[in-house]
């Protein structure tokens, strides 16, 4: 069938139902993006191609569907590297569009000629240039194939000027893959390790979450052992928080009860996870990972099955279709030895925890230190971060989805939301991009329109995507609701300048002149400034209550003392020392260019 390739191109997006891009217009993609109205795509124009990104990311894993980025070639596919390398390690899988400068032009170091392909070479799942006009269609249906089968990026480059050429080409039907339900021997002896466990541990991770069926699949395996299910860090989502065998996060600022679980496990079952260092690393001070347990270790990707942990079984395949297999080959008395105690252990355990965390008002000082004291004394009315996630929680719904950005203070409401099913707990992930909240909650919104949404953000994260503010109040884009933490510091950093450098603060600082609640106003959305916990949970009611039924975005700027959480990883520095030693009078005058 005769079409030109910007029509081959668009009928392939139809064919494997991509109704969202992301990005920012330009000429190099303008023949498609003309197409969209009346594809029925719809293309949401940010204000910088990384918030677009992180929007396409928070779209993704909110909805399971895929969406597309976009952008000009050059500066503006640039633009995109840190929200593709994010999506990547979120295992979002994203349709990457990068527009080349034309063919006729490339190497002569033209406008906005950049190499998109090396760009983005371990960034992506998979990545292919159009080479010929007529194979437009083929490349971009396999470029999607391969972002649904890893689970990530994919990356299509099209030459800016092999559009608008009348091919003869026929659109291929979707490739879909079949996923792995393991190894035969794999999962019989992973069966069998579980039900000769007296502690079995289930650990879930992002792939429970991105399976289709894996919580419902994890939850029936953890009830025929009565096993406490702990989740990865930043995956909250992965298993229904309600649910009496549901210990928490592990990792940094998690869940004590889940860490002293898995402590005492024999067996360890970790269903969909890569066994990332944050879900593992000491929290609170203590060891948690099981040093003489067994390891059994469930993720798609064989490459990283053992990578990060000593394993006794490692499994290729799908959580949901693993966790069944081995569900069918447990023993009859599996779970029987030891289950009443376990039942009381778990159930003494989170109560215990839970009881800790809402008495947490502030952050300890470590021994040398007095930050903390001191925050307090200088603010003493003011909100600890502590209060605020209490605030927060008496004012979420239930069945909101939140998104979270990188950051002290977002980090100490780690072990806070629970959620009744997936999708619902965007976070940056460990590639760790501050700027994140906001975009990936209004992706969320766009998928999920019927849903409640909140963004968490600290106030130096938050000012790398505040630029959105400007594009959000638009009529077509849906209200969200976004909450800052405002300490004026960059926290994380801070917390290590008081640990490691003497209180000596270089670059940590914020300007307390600014106000991202009057900003919001200004761009004609809602800001609204919460100083108590009261009127943090009043706000938060009131502008989720705005969102859903007036089409209200509200910003809440809530205003919290200085106290600084936990560093993200003590094993990641140390005390400097003088050797040579630095002094200002060894600077020398600066020659001009010649």
């Amino acid at each position: 069938m005769q079409m030109t390739t910007e029509e081959a191109f668009v009928k392939t997006l139809q064919r494997h139902g991509i109704e969202h891009a992301f990005g920012i217009i330009g000429s190099a993609f303008m023949p498609i993006s003309d197409l969209f109205p009346r594809a029925g795509i719809a293309f949401w124009d940010c204000a910088h191609e990384g918030s677009g990104g992180m929007m396409a990311d928070g779209y993704t894993r909110a909805t399971g569907k895929m969406s597309m980025m976009i952008a000009q070639n050059g500066p503006g596919i640039t633009n995109f590297v840190t929200a593709v390398k994010t999506a990547y390690w979120n295992h979002t899988p994203l349709l990457l569009v990068t527009p080349q400068a034309a063919n006729k032009s490339i190497g002569q170091g033209g406008f906005q000629e950049v190499e998109q392909m090396a760009l983005f070479r371990d960034m992506v799942a998979y990545q292919e240039e159009v080479r010929d006009p007529t194979r437009v269609a083929e490349v971009l249906t396999r470029v999607i194939a391969k972002a649904r089968q890893a689970s990530a990026p994919a990356q299509i480059n099209m030459p800016r000027d092999f559009w608008t050429q009348v091919v003869d080409v026929e659109i291929p039907d979707p490739i879909l893959f079949e996923r792995s339900s393991g190894g035969e021997t794999s999962v019989t002896e992973a069966a069998r390790l579980l039900s000769e466990a007296t502690n079995p541990v289930i650990l879930n991770g992002a792939g429970v979450v991105l399976a289709e069926g894996g919580i419902a699949a994890s939850m029936e395996l953890a009830e025929r052992l009565d096993a406490p299910v702990c989740v990865g860090y930043q995956h909250n989502d992965a298993f229904p928080g309600s649910h009496p065998l549901f210990a928490g996060p592990l990792g940094y600022n998690g869940s004590k009860a889940a860490m002293e679980l898995i402590r005492e496990a024999d067996v360890v079952l970790a269903l969909g996870t890569r066994l990332n260092p944050f879900s593992t690393l000491p929290g609170y001070g203590m060891e948690y990972w099981p040093a003489n347990a067994k390891i059994i270790q469930v993720d798609i990707n064989p490459d990283r099955i053992g990578l990060t942990k000593k394993i006794s079984v490692g499994i290729v395949g799908d959580a949901t279709r693993v966790a069944r297999g081995i569900l069918t080959q447990l023993s009859s008395n599996a779970g029987d030895a030891g289950r009443s105690e376990r039942k009381a252990r778990i159930a003494e355990t989170k109560s215990r925890w839970a009881q800790q965390l809402t008495s947490m008002d502030h952050e300890n000082d470590d021994p040398g230190t007095t930050w903390n004291e001191r925050a307090r004394a200088d603010k003493p009315k003011w909100m600890s971060p502590r209060m605020a996630w209490r605030a927060i929680q008496a004012g979420l719904p239930r069945e909101a989805i939140i998104s979270s950005d990188i950051g002290n203070n977002c980090a100490i409401g780690n072990a806070y939301p629970s959620f009744d099913t997936g999708r619902m707990y965007l976070a940056p992930g460990l590639f760790g991009p501050c700027g994140y909240g906001l975009p990936a909650v209004i992706g969320a919104k766009i998928g999920c329109p019927g849903t409640p949404v909140v963004g968490f953000s600290g106030d130096g994260a938050f000012g790398i995507a505040v630029t959105e503010l400007t594009a959000i109040g638009r009529e077509e884009w849906p209200a969200i609701t976004q909450v800052v933490f405002r300490n004026y510091q960059w926290g994380a950093e801070k917390r290590n300048s008081t640990l490691w450098y003497d209180d000596n603060f270089v670059g940590t600082e914020l300007d307390e002149g600014v106000s991202y609640a009057a900003i919001a106003n200004a761009c004609g959305l809602k800001g609204v400034v919460a100083r108590t916990m009261e009127e943090l949970t009043d706000a938060l009611a009131q502008a989720v209550t705005d969102q859903m039924e007036n089409g209200v975005t509200t910003l809440i700027e809530a205003l919290i003392n200085q106290e600084l959480g936990e560093p993200f990883r003590r094993d990641a520095m140390k005390k400097p020392v003088k050797v040579a030693g630095i002094s200002k009078d060894d600077m020398c005058p600066q020659k001009g260019v010649a």
